[in-house]
């Protein structure tokens, strides 16, 4: 059953097809759909999108958010020569990730939110474990097959989250909940580095981080798969003003298999993104080991660790934000928000290029050679460059969310596009990692133009999807094109349509 609730939603929402009147909000009963007022602040209820989207977050925080304070210390925490331990571990996460990730919309939309959001957590716990192993028995295979475990399992996760990022809210809040769950992501690896700074921060000398570092980040791990198991399936989530989220309502595995080919057919102008989810994690392993391990002793690393989360969490306010900013129309802020990232590709990373022709691989091949401390003269200049880089990188995923989740409303086709996002993204940090540990890697400078090169080039290709594919709104009728639902089934009230030729919201 279903209560009325007046007030909610009282003016009419327009399409460009058809224009869809509200007469009365209907909320269904139950404790999921009751919210709690803490004196002035009425918190929404549980089964809302804002409260899935902050339960979807801090899952995050404690999985994926641990392993990039592991990650971000460069070699996942290990000494230098060791760093190959890492590099092999993430080249089997990645290529493992980049297949299961480009299907893993497929498995998301069959199986729930749920359930792949617990399975996706599991695989972060093995991850950190294998490293508490290595330091013990330095037992590279077990490191391995880690790797590849957590490349099954996040694939799936990533789709799961992404599609609640981006079809959960309405199409004027998409860019604040891109921001609120990056920063709250980000938070994860904050917290996680200023541990690792804490645990390390009399150690002046470079060695492996302490094992306290790794069981700390295994219990968090845990509890973040543990914490997936309070979500509820995207059926049962309601907005504010009474409509649900689009999505079959009777999903089976070969209508999601099928589903994957028709996103692609349907929608064929994604693959002019598929450059920009190709870069986006390529630069991480020049940024981790090539800058961060290679130029750092233990305690900088992780006190740079914490500067490059925090000013992801920045960077995401500021984009999300400015991503939805009002009174301006959608399909301007998406040029706008090209030619920003246009902008700072070449301003970050040309300061970048200057820092980088000061030291080449040879130089720190030495078990001496000079490493920064916090304290060293001249430390200031490259510690400001990885607070931009980390900047740039919530500005760069957070865009390239914004941008999916502008083309569509569908849960069911935004899920495979996050599937799309992760498996492609994935495949770049393979081979990257892959390069980086090679018996004989290639030169600094070759990585750094490789990560510049293809940041700068993937936005020329992905330039015509701003200026052609993203609409100030999406019609509801064309969101249910991809789905078994009816307009009465999501819009989540008594309603009368009126034929028009252009609408709006």
């Amino acid at each position: 059953m279903a209560e009325v609730r007046q007030g909610l939603a009282t003016a009419s929402v327009q399409y460009p097809v058809q224009s869809v009147e509200a007469r009365e909000v209907r909320i269904p009963t139950g404790w999921k759909y009751k919210s709690l007022k803490l004196g002035p602040i009425t918190l929404p209820w549980y089964a809302s999108p804002e409260s899935q989207l902050i339960l979807v977050s801090f899952v995050c925080f404690l999985c994926p958010g641990m392993f990039n304070a592991l990650n971000g210390l460069g070699g996942a925490g290990q000494l230098s020569k060791n760093a190959y331990a890492s590099d092999a571990a993430n080249s089997a996460l990645y290529a493992t990730f980049a297949v299961v990730g480009f299907f893993a919309g497929t498995v998301t939309n069959a199986l729930g939110i749920r359930i792949a959001l617990s399975f996706g957590g599991l695989g972060y716990c093995v991850y950190v474990g294998s490293y508490l192993c290595y330091n013990h028995t330095r037992n590279l295979g077990y490191i391995v097959f880690a790797g590849l475990l957590l490349g099954c399992c996040a694939g799936i996760l990533w789709s799961a989250q992404g599609a609640i990022m981006m079809s959960y809210p309405p199409e004027k809040l998409k860019g604040r909940f891109i921001s609120w769950f990056w920063i709250i992501f980000n938070l994860g690896a904050v917290i996680g580095s200023v541990v690792e700074l804490g645990l390390n921060i009399h150690k002046s000398d470079n060695n492996t981080v302490s094992n306290g570092t790794y069981i700390g980040f295994l219990v968090l791990t845990f509890l973040g798969a543990c914490l997936s198991w309070t979500l509820v399936d995207a059926k049962h989530v309601v907005r504010r003003d009474g409509s649900r989220i689009i999505l079959m309502k009777h999903p089976t595995w070969k209508t999601e298999i099928l589903g994957l080919w028709e996103t692609l057919r349907s929608d064929p102008y994604i693959i002019l993104l598929f450059p920009m989810f190709f870069a986006s994690n390529w630069f991480y392993t020049y940024q981790f080991n090539d800058v961060n391990l290679a130029q750092f002793n233990t305690r900088t690393r992780a006190l740079n660790n914490t500067l490059y989360w925090l000013a992801q969490m920045f960077g995401a306010l500021i984009f999300g934000f400015g991503l939805d900013f009002p009174n301006i129309r959608r399909t301007t802020r998406a040029k706008v928000a090209w030619v920003v990232m246009f902008v700072l590709t070449f301003a970050i990373w040309g300061g970048g290029y200057v820092f980088q022709i000061k030291y080449t691989r040879k130089d720190i091949t030495p078990d001496d050679h000079f490493v920064y401390d916090w304290k060293s003269n001249g430390y200031i200049g490259p510690m400001f460059l990885y607070v931009l880089y980390g900047f740039y990188d919530a500005a760069w995923q957070t865009c390239v969310y914004w941008f999916m989740g502008a083309i569509s409303n569908n849960s069911r086709k935004l899920a495979n596009f996050a599937g799309f996002y992760k498996g492609i993204q994935s495949a770049g940090a393979a081979v990257i990692w892959r390069l980086d540990g090679l018996n004989s890697p290639p030169p600094y400078m070759n990585l750094f133009a490789s990560c510049w090169i293809l940041l700068a080039g993937s936005l020329v290709v992905a330039l015509p999807v701003m200026i052609l594919k993203i609409k100030d709104t999406v019609p509801v009728e064309e969101d249910l094109k991809f789905t078994d639902e009816t307009i009465e089934d999501v819009i989540g009230h008594e309603s009368i349509y009126h034929t028009s030729e252009q609408g709006k919201v």
